[in-house]
C-alpha cells in the first residue's frame, strides 16, 4: 500500500451514516475482538509453554479495571474528536479531512495508541497472564511501525507545513498533558 493510495482514499467524501458504520465495525474488531483474541489465546499459549499464571487477588482485577476503563476512555475520546471535528474516522480508509489538533492530538500526535494499549495490557493483566502481556503488545508495535512508515508520510503531503509544525510541538507517543 504506497502513501498515494491513503492521499485518495482520504480525499474522498463518506456520508456521516457511512463513517458511522466504519466506526462500529472496526469498535467491534478493536474493543471485542482483539481483547477476547489477548484473553483467549493467552489460555491456550501459557499451558502449552509452561508459563506462570501471576495473580495477587483483588489486586489484578482493580489494576485491570483501571487500566480498561482508562485506555478505553482515552481512545474513544481519540474516535469522538477525529469524528466531530476531522470530519471523519481513526480509521485510515477514511481518513480526517482536516489535521485535528484539538484534545487529545494536543498531547500526543497518535493518542488512539495510548489508549489502546492500557485498554489491551488490562486485559493480560486481569487473566494473569505472561503470554497475554505479549499478545497486548502486538497491536501497538504494528500501530507504530505503520505510523513511522505510512501515516505519518502521508499526512505530510497531504498537510504539509501546518502538520509539520503540528508535529515539531506535539510528542509522537507519549502524552504530555500540560501545555
Amino acid at each position: 500500500m504506497t502513501v498515494n493510495r491513503y492521499k485518495e482514499w482520504s480525499a474522498h467524501e463518506y456520508r456521516k451514516g457511512r463513517r458511522m458504520v466504519a466506526v462500529t465495525l472496526w469498535g467491534v474488531v478493536f474493543w471485542i475482538l482483539i481483547p477476547f483474541f489477548i484473553v483467549v489465546g493467552s489460555s491456550f499459549i501459557d499451558p502449552r509453554l509452561h508459563l506462570p499464571k501471576f495473580f495477587y487477588g483483588w489486586s489484578n482485577t482493580i489494576l485491570a479495571w483501571v487500566l480498561i476503563v482508562t485506555g478505553w476512555l482515552f481512545a474513544s475520546w481519540t474516535v469522538k474528536v477525529q469524528f466531530s471535528f476531522g470530519k471523519r474516522t481513526p480509521i485510515p480508509l477514511m481518513a480526517t479531512q482536516e489535521l485535528v489538533v484539538k484534545r487529545p492530538h494536543t498531547y500526543c500526535r497518535n493518542p488512539m495508541t495510548p489508549g489502546t494499549t492500557p485498554f489491551y495490557f488490562g486485559f493480560a493483566i486481569w487473566t494473569g497472564s505472561l503470554s497475554g502481556l505479549g499478545l497486548s503488545l502486538i497491536y501497538p508495535v504494528v500501530m507504530l511501525v505503520y505510523i513511522k512508515l505510512i501515516e505519518e508520510k502521508e499526512l505530510e503531503q497531504r498537510f504539509g507545513v501546518e502538520y509539520l509544525e503540528y508535529k515539531r510541538r506535539t510528542p509522537f507517543l507519549l502524552p504530555r498533558f500540560r501545555n
